[in-house]
């Protein structure tokens, strides 16, 4: 655990490039997202975690996927990175908000051409009748763009969880795993507790 006790990005960061770092991770933006229907019917998925910080994780999607359309109705969430190698887990609480078109073109503009081409061209989340189907669409859709930049769908953009609690776990013999707690008491402030294991 960082030394800065009130800090828990502060600890996130140390754990996150560590984890970038590590020879066995190959993404260690990889993190499962859990979101719940109206109904409370949980699911959840993996993820890439696109930027980090005080102000929130900030993943993309198209607004017509599953998550999106739970997301709208009940816009609350939670992350967990499990970096196995290093025995660690963290587990993220919040609630989820758009980002803005300004941010959400100036990352879109970053992904790869087949990226935003697929962007385009799938449906995200509806059922497909093949993959020849979606072949066809991915072609339809290059060709449309071929002379020009491919831009941001209007149907896509990206979602930023604010944490209102932050839990950092660590592997440890006999499943006695340190489990070290943050819950959000202010703007920028933090109440840090000890879970039991």
């Amino acid at each position: 655990m960082a030394k800065d006790a009130a800090d828990p990005f502060a600890t996130f960061v140390a754990w996150y490039r560590e984890a970038q770092g590590h020879a066995d991770i190959p993404d260690a933006s990889a993190v499962n997202l859990a979101t719940a229907s109206p109904g409370g019917a949980p699911s959840n998925r993996m993820v890439l975690i696109k930027e980090f910080g005080p102000a929130g994780f900030v993943f993309y999607t198209n607004l017509s996927s599953r998550k999106a359309e739970e997301l709208k109705a009940n816009p609350l969430a939670s992350l967990c990175f499990y970096w196995a190698p290093l025995g660690r887990q963290v587990r993220i609480e919040g609630p989820v908000s758009h980002v803005g078109d300004s941010e959400a073109d100036s990352y879109f503009a970053t992904r790869p051409i087949d990226s935003r081409i697929g962007a385009w061209a799938s449906r995200q989340s509806e059922e497909l009748v093949s993959r020849t189907e979606l072949a066809g669409r991915i072609a339809r859709t290059a060709a449309r763009f071929a002379a020009g930049e491919v831009h941001r769908p209007p149907f896509w953009s990206g979602f930023r969880l604010t944490p209102d609690r932050m839990e950092f776990w660590t592997n440890r013999s006999g499943r006695l795993h340190d489990r070290v707690g943050f819950e959000r008491i202010g703007a920028d402030r933090w109440r840090r507790f000890l879970i039991y294991p």
